[in-house]
């Protein structure tokens, strides 16, 4: 399904330098910064003479004077077919941004609680960029914001075009399930550097934020091959998400949480399913709960009237998401049990199930007979998900 026709705009770009310095400023304090630095064990900061130092300078730039155009006009109502399709390209010195559905995506931030100051903040030239090393075989940059807020990931032209085409449906989705694990796009654009080939690179809210007392990662699809990965060895500073083998003899333990847990892959699932979308991934991470942490659901309400407004019917008010959660700015993506804090969050929704995954399902039927992997038809991925994770919940 091709992307909408883009209504293009380009414009001299603002400079970034002096609102940047008037934030940075006035938040990185010394206690700010030594504790910002000892969160980010695993993490690799891009510092000058990194290879992608230069790169994550001019995103940093590009994204500040984006921002900056929808503070400056901000939406005034939900996005219009015109909002889904604009390009606006913004020229620096030595290179572009393209922003992308820029209008839509701003009132998608607003419609989350996002602050466009907070966002221009984080992505802006604040602070460096945190390299992620992925265990990802693909060949996309991963990338934090310093305050590990925000995740960037380069992407191919064909994934970003079938994000702009399912992204009015993916905010109907949102805004009927507010509390979707569905992980939240901020951001669409495109790097040129000196008339160059085109980066393109997404904007997504972290699922694992705030990182501070995270224990473990997984990254989840439901099948077993290529799904192992070499543990850190003891001691290691490297931060590894680890994948469904690395799984195996263990349980979310989500106590009254599960049914609606099980309820929420299921609609979500569904809605990727319609959109012939496949080869996502359910992260997840575990945090112990302090002893003081333990029991707080029955004191703190959070959300509770977004969630019964975001549905659609009295039947349907049951299957959205009445959680008890900390007030933690990305939120939606927490869920505490009774021992135990998860984050979890669906991402990759960028992968249609065209010829090119066809004939790769038929290479991997016969390369790998009896076993399971994820280039499936998107129905059958969708309900294998679903199956692990009723197996492994409790």
């Amino acid at each position: 399904m091709a992307a909408p026709s883009p209504g293009p705009r380009e414009v001299l770009a603002p400079s970034p330098e002096a609102g940047c310095r008037a934030v940075t400023s006035s938040r990185r304090g010394l206690l700010w910064r030594l504790r910002d630095k000892q969160s980010r064990l695993g993490l690799f900061e891009i510092s000058p003479g990194h290879e992608l130092h230069g790169m994550t300078c001019m995103m940093q730039a590009g994204l500040w004077a984006a921002t900056q155009v929808s503070m400056d006009h901000p939406p005034t109502g939900p996005p219009s077919q015109d909002d889904f399709s604009e390009v606006l390209t913004q020229v620096h010195e030595g290179f572009e941004l393209g922003t992308l559905a820029g209008p839509a995506f701003a009132w998608l931030r607003r419609s989350l609680g996002l602050a466009e100051d907070d966002y221009q903040a984080a992505l802006g030239p604040g602070g460096p960029y945190l390299q992620f090393l992925s265990t990802s075989k693909s060949k996309a940059s991963f990338f934090l914001s310093h305050d590990q807020r925000f995740f960037l990931k380069t992407q191919g032209r064909r994934e970003v075009q079938a994000l702009l085409a399912h992204l009015p449906r993916y905010v109907q989705h949102l805004q009927r399930h507010p509390h979707s694990l569905l992980a939240r796009l901020l951001g669409v654009h495109s790097l040129r550097v000196d008339r160059g080939k085109k980066t393109y690179f997404i904007v997504m809210q972290s699922v694992f934020y705030p990182a501070g007392r995270i224990s473990e990662r997984y990254d989840i699809k439901g099948c077993e091959v290529s799904r192992w990965v070499d543990p850190a060895p003891e001691g290691s500073p490297i931060v590894l998400v680890l994948k469904d083998l690395n799984f195996q003899g263990k349980t979310i333990k989500l106590g009254p949480q599960r049914n609606w847990f099980l309820r929420q892959m299921e609609l979500d699932t569904t809605f990727l399913r319609e959109l012939n979308v496949l080869d996502y991934s359910l992260l997840m991470a575990f945090q112990c709960l302090h002893e003081d942490e333990r029991g707080l659901g029955s004191s703190l309400i959070f959300r509770t009237a977004r969630s019964v407004q975001g549905a659609q019917s009295p039947e349907e008010s049951g299957v959205q998401n009445r959680r008890l959660l900390p007030d933690a700015p990305n939120a939606l993506h927490i869920l505490d049990g009774p021992e135990q804090r998860y984050f979890l969050g669906v991402v990759d929704l960028a992968t249609v199930y065209g010829l090119r995954k066809r004939l790769e399902h038929l290479w991997k039927t016969l390369r790998y007979p009896g076993r399971t992997f994820s280039t499936v038809s998107p129905a059958r991925y969708a309900r294998r998900l679903c199956q692990w994770v009723e197996e492994h919940t409790e």
